[in-house]
């Protein structure tokens, strides 16, 4: 056998390998996630996160300049395990973000960016 010479598979064997990946390529394909066609993303500058025993509950909200208050946009709830799950998903990616854009800033004079519930009352401080 010459030093460029390689030995091909019969014509059947490579038919069933090129068989096999197709097989997997649609299945990878078929069990992809997707948006439905109706639903499009919401923007969101503010997340309002409380818990209970049970779960997570994560209210997104898009505060405007002009607009009186924040709007509520999207609530998601999950249990505490998949709440943990999101977390580190989102530390895995905010470090491969900043790996290739570059470290992510906080501005210091921003709001503080957690709060209790319980400390907050709806109709104003108590006097």
């Amino acid at each position: 056998m010459g030093a460029w010479q390689i030995d091909l598979p019969n014509s059947a064997e490579f038919c069933n390998f090129a068989l096999q990946i197709y097989i997997l390529w649609k299945k990878r394909k078929s069990t992809s996630t997707s948006l439905p066609k109706s639903r499009g993303g919401v923007y969101s500058n503010l997340a309002i996160i409380s818990h209970s025993h049970s779960e997570f509950i994560l209210d997104f909200a898009a505060a405007l300049p002009g607009l009186p208050g924040p709007k509520i946009q999207s609530r998601v709830m999950m249990t505490p395990e998949h709440a943990k799950r999101l977390l580190n998903a989102l530390a895995e990616n905010i470090s491969k973000y900043e790996t290739q854009f570059g470290k992510i800033e906080i501005v210091n004079n921003q709001p503080r960016g957690t709060f209790n519930l319980q400390d907050y009352d709806p109709n104003g401080p108590k006097s």
